[in-house]
């Protein structure tokens, strides 16, 4: 009974930590070709939602000239390079 115990302990917390585990799903898709036109524009509040909207992304991050930032890949979030002028410089996925 004893070798039972410390399995089925460690079956419950996998399946507990599948549940933190997200899979991308078809609404999260996210095309950046729409806000392009957001290119050259201020980087203001306004405009960075608007970017987000017009590429249907869930999210959107603004990168900094030599922030650092993490390298991992979000299908639905939207990526604003800004310039130190606070220009949107570009616009991508990922």
């Amino acid at each position: 009974m004893t070798i039972r115990l410390p399995l089925l302990a460690a079956l419950g917390g996998a399946i507990a930590l599948s549940a933190c585990v997200s899979t991308p799903s078809a609404d999260a898709a996210c095309n950046p070709v729409p806000a392009h036109v957001f290119i050259g524009e201020p980087a203001t509040a306004a405009n960075i939602e608007a970017a987000r909207i017009a590429a249907g992304a869930s999210s959107v991050r603004t990168i900094a000239p030599g922030q650092v930032v993490t390298m991992e890949y979000l299908e639905g979030r939207l990526n604003l390079d800004i310039g130190s002028d606070e220009i949107i410089l570009d616009v991508r996925c990922g």
